[in-house]
């Protein structure tokens, strides 16, 4: 499978001919680009979508293709309020989903936050770290008892991760200056070695998990971004890339964007358990010391570290105040 899609393939063209049909799946995110694709795309294949959003009204506006879908006598689809940077919300929510009783075949830990400036989530925590990671650690946790054997559960990381590991002593920046990009870096290693411990923990009922990269894409993720930023990046790419003697740089497609979260959802399991994913295949492991750049593929070796993963559980609990 890893052959067949790329870095162009969208969700549709790695769902092609998969039947979803009765799967129940949660979405987190499904306000905007990304996880309204991938929502939409589950959907049109058979599947029940829970999407969970902050904000209700916007992911009521936004989701009309999803409900489009849904129409066309596919699959269904259910919105459901949750904060992510707020421990209760996300308690609120996952009781909501666990009251139903239904399993939950597939979740999608979508949502997330970027390159914010510093501020603190209701529970205390630096605003991307707590959102990002700590509110999808919580959430997926609570909701493992109705993943049935078999089950998967997608994280996304992003590239990102390069910026840092997680710093397990000063989440919060107490002890150096605030670092925008640094701290997104530290949450998306945090997505990543979650994905890594939590396939450890329940590979053994073949419930799986890994993390992915989507890409870049030109999404309201970047809108603390300063002006010119993406163009600036954009260009550096392609100079980069152009050196190796490839083509230029190209943002991806939302379609794009979305396919390597639904290309991991859909492999088997043995191939994509534990691992990070990009361009819908497996990424390679980079060495710490490795010089990258932007246009690079590849994830550090510090971010799916299994003993960094364990270390990384267990204060994450403490975190949550949850044990699991």
């Amino acid at each position: 499978m890893a052959d067949i899609f790329g870095s162009k393939s969208t969700t549709d063209e790695v769902l092609a001919g998969i039947d979803l049909t009765g799967k129940r799946v949660v979405v987190t995110g499904t306000s905007a680009g990304l996880g309204v694709e991938t929502a939409r795309a589950l959907v049109a294949h058979g599947a029940h979508v829970i999407g969970t959003a902050r904000d209700l009204a916007k992911a009521e506006a936004a989701t009309a293709p999803v409900r489009e879908a849904a129409a066309q006598g596919a699959g269904s689809f259910e919105l459901l309020e949750m904060d992510l940077a707020s421990f209760a919300s996300v308690r609120d929510a996952t009781n909501a989903i666990s009251a139903a009783g239904h399993p939950v075949d597939l979740i999608i830990a979508n949502a997330g936050v970027m390159a914010t400036p510093f501020g603190l989530t209701q529970d205390g925590f630096e605003m991307q770290l707590g959102t990002n990671h700590l509110g999808h650690f919580l959430f997926i946790n609570r909701l493992d008892p109705l993943i049935p054997d078999g089950g998967r559960v997608v994280v996304l990381g992003s590239s990102g991760h390069r910026y840092g590991p997680p710093d397990l002593d000063d989440p919060n920046f107490e002890t150096r200056p605030y670092d925008p990009a640094l701290a997104y870096g530290r949450s998306k290693s945090a997505n990543i070695l979650f994905a890594v411990e939590f396939d450890r923990r329940h590979r053994n009922r073949g419930v799986r998990a890994a993390a992915v990269h989507p890409g870049g894409i030109q999404t309201e993720l970047a809108r603390h971004f300063p002006d010119g930023a993406l163009e600036k990046m954009a260009e550096q790419m392609s100079a980069t890339l152009v050196a190796q003697g490839k083509g230029p740089f190209e943002w991806k497609t939302i379609a794009q964007g979305a396919a390597t979260s639904l290309w991991a959802a859909t492999a088997p399991g043995d191939e994509i358990g534990g691992r990070y994913c990009e361009n819908c295949h497996v990424g390679q492991i980079i060495a710490d010391d490795q010089p990258l750049t932007a246009a690079s593929e590849g994830v550090r070796a510090y971010a799916i570290d299994p003993e960094r993963a364990k270390a990384l559980w267990v204060r994450s609990e403490e975190w949550v105040g949850e044990r699991f």
